[in-house]
């Protein structure tokens, strides 16, 4: 009988090896991304459900930071559903990500935008045999990040990695681009380093909410680390911006509560601030920094060092690993099983 999770753990550690696959579909492709300029659209939109939509939260951030160009997100169902509230006057360049491609929501949304005739659209999926596969403009497959667990982490990453090759080849940093090919090395480092800490954590029964901050392109990936702590251990788990914490947030902060800080470099100094306010407030705090970001004052309950030798821009891929691993090991302490999480083997179709 095969253990609970097993799915799930190897998928978290493959990621490196998935990236390199990824990185290998990517660069053939380098002329079919660079055929839609951002100075050709109104605005850059991009699209998901669930995982997918927090990916899109990140990506969109990415994407406006490194082009210039607007770029947006809002979830699959609010492009077909509120329209209005989307799409300004002009041409949209739309960028669907679904793993399965089979995701109703996102489906209705790409036919409803092509119908509408309002832009292109560029899909990213993992699975060539489904709709969304054949809908856009260019369809970027990426089956490395397969999965046959519910809970999304290996396809998640993958995907994210297809948006940041994107954003770095429109923005014309080809330094950043070619950086991608050293992500696959930094993610086994850190999936090496982060073992002892997730298990420490996961394993903690005496802690009972985890809130994740993240910033600008971060925040999304917060909320993502979030959500696969609510499916698979189901436990109280939120996300927040790192300064908007210090408001009605921190009235939850107690020696059972965990603060887990995605920390930059660039404003980790103001980061660092609300971490220090939340361990006087009697929290435990986890510091994940890069090696270049400034210290605190005060030393955190528990902090992890990535390694920093990557642009900022590229690297925020690094702190997923970190965070998947911490809500696997706490859904194996509470006996549940990450591969399955609770009511989310039947999806409802729309």
């Amino acid at each position: 009988m095969m253990e609970q999770g097993t799915f799930t753990f190897q998928e978290i550690l493959s990621q490196p090896q998935a990236w390199a696959g990824t990185l290998e579909v990517l660069k053939p492709l380098r002329q079919d991304i660079l055929h839609f300029q951002p100075e050709g659209y109104t605005q850059i939109l991009f699209t998901g459900c669930g995982s997918t939509y927090y990916l899109a939260l990140s990506a969109a951030a990415l994407t406006q930071e490194l082009t210039g160009a607007l770029a947006r997100a809002f979830p699959a169902s609010e492009l077909w559903l509120n329209p209005e509230l989307v799409y300004p006057r002009g041409k949209t360049l739309l960028i669907a990500v679904s793993r399965s491609g089979e995701t109703s929501e996102t489906l209705h949304a790409c036919r409803s935008f092509l119908e509408q005739q309002r832009g292109d659209l560029i899909t990213l999926s993992c699975y060539p045999e489904m709709p969304l596969a054949e809908m856009g403009a260019l369809n970027i497959i990426l089956p490395s990040g397969q999965e046959q667990s519910v809970a999304q982490t290996r396809a998640f990453s993958t995907l994210y990695l297809g948006t940041m090759a994107l954003a770095t080849l429109w923005s014309g940093h080809n330094h950043l681009f070619e950086a991608l090919n050293n992500l696959p090395e930094a993610g086994a480092r850190v999936l090496e380093s982060a073992a002892g800490l997730a298990g420490q954590l996961g394993q903690d029964t005496t802690i009972d909410r985890f809130y994740w901050l993240g910033s600008g392109i971060r925040y999304g990936l917060a909320c993502e680390l979030s959500l696969k702590m609510k499916e698979m251990s189901l436990s109280h788990s939120e996300p927040f911006h790192f300064l908007e914490f210090r408001h009605g947030p921190k009235s939850m902060v107690a020696d059972s509560a965990v603060i887990i800080g995605l920390r930059s470099s660039r404003n980790g100094q103001m980061e660092g601030a609300v971490l220090e306010d939340m361990l006087d407030l009697g929290g435990r705090v986890v510091d994940l920094s890069f090696a270049n970001a400034p210290l605190s004052p005060k030393t955190p309950t528990h902090r992890l060092t990535l390694p920093s030798l990557l642009a900022e821009e590229i690297r925020n891929i690094l702190y997923l690993p970190v965070g998947q691993r911490i809500a696997f090991e706490r859904a194996l302490s509470k006996g549940l099983n990450p591969d399955r999480p609770t009511h989310l083997d039947t999806v409802v179709k729309l």
